[in-house]
């Protein structure tokens, strides 16, 4: 029997139609429309297009989209200057800064250098912080969307075993410390975990993150278990090229009990909770009860 699939992009368009909502309330009833400041340096095309579709899901939620777009030689010190120049400026509550960066620039210094009351993709040190200690901050946008996609299957996480498949600071390390929020058994394997496949057979649940095109194969997949591909992969096939996840999607739906596709899967998520981290970043600066979405 297949898999059932998680719908990424319903599941995502009924977040952006809740925020939508909550945003027109707090426009109707406080005059505060959230404004969200993304910076893009160059004119790399993925995240050109990118940066163009969180514009338009800006737009639709009823926020005020401030974008920013510096050419590909502004220096690491104009950069920080213009976030500061955002940091300061009340009707800016969120601000996002489009990675990669060009080579001159040192991301570190620019993510540490935005407001972490602004810092909507949650890559500030202190978000890092608050979230692995379990306080109150902005959590970064892939986890939290991997969160909720796994909240469809099973509506409570509590004493499933969680297995993520990468460390990087953007989703792993990040979903884990979010996993174990939900009272999540959670196991972070990399590049150099010991028998991979076995360990991955053990999970109710498998996050895969780690850059490898159709890497996890369907005999590592316990049956039943619940499968989100966080991996975007563009691979050759016979002279064009397809997207394909860090799960080898075929075999895996036949032996998976729900999977996320690639593309359509956690991708429409990440946006999705951005618009949710701008919601609530705008509602904390203004003194507001956290919004219910």
């Amino acid at each position: 029997m297949a898999a059932r699939i998680i719908d990424g992009k319903a599941i995502a368009a009924e977040l952006r139609a809740a925020v939508g909502a909550e945003t027109r309330r707090l426009a109707a009833e406080r005059g505060l429309v959230p404004g969200l400041a993304v910076v893009l340096v160059g004119d790399n095309p993925a995240s050109k297009a990118y940066v163009g579709s969180k514009s338009r899901a800006v737009v639709e939620a009823g926020m005020r989209p401030l974008d920013h777009h510096l050419p590909a030689d502004t220096s690491e010190d104009a950069l920080i200057a213009l976030v500061r120049k955002l940091n300061a400026d009340p009707a800016v509550h969120g601000i996002l800064v489009q990675l990669p960066l060009p080579p001159q620039i040192d991301a570190s210094r620019i993510i540490a250098s935005v407001d972490p009351d602004k810092d909507v993709d949650g890559f500030h040190p202190l978000n890092a912080g608050r979230l692995a200690s379990g306080l109150p901050g902005l959590a970064p946008c892939t986890p939290l969307g991997c969160i909720k996609l796994a909240k469809t299957v099973h509506a409570s996480l509590a004493g499933l075993e969680a297995i993520v498949i990468g460390r990087s600071n953007i989703v792993g390390k990040p979903l884990a410390q979010l996993l174990l929020a939900e009272n999540a058994t959670v196991t972070i394997a990399h590049s150099r975990t010991r028998d991979l496949p076995a360990l991955c057979r053990r999970a109710d649940l498998l996050f895969a993150a780690i850059g490898r095109p159709e890497m996890v194969r369907g005999d590592w997949i316990k049956p039943g278990a619940a499968v989100i591909d966080v991996g975007i992969n563009r691979v050759a096939d016979g002279g064009k090229s397809r997207i394909v996840g860090d799960v080898c999607f075929a075999e895996a739906v036949t032996v998976a009990g729900a999977i996320t596709p690639v593309p359509g899967g956690v991708g429409p998520m990440t946006i999705a909770c951005l618009l949710v981290n701008t919601l609530r970043a705008a509602c904390a600066q203004a003194g507001l009860a956290a919004p219910g979405v």
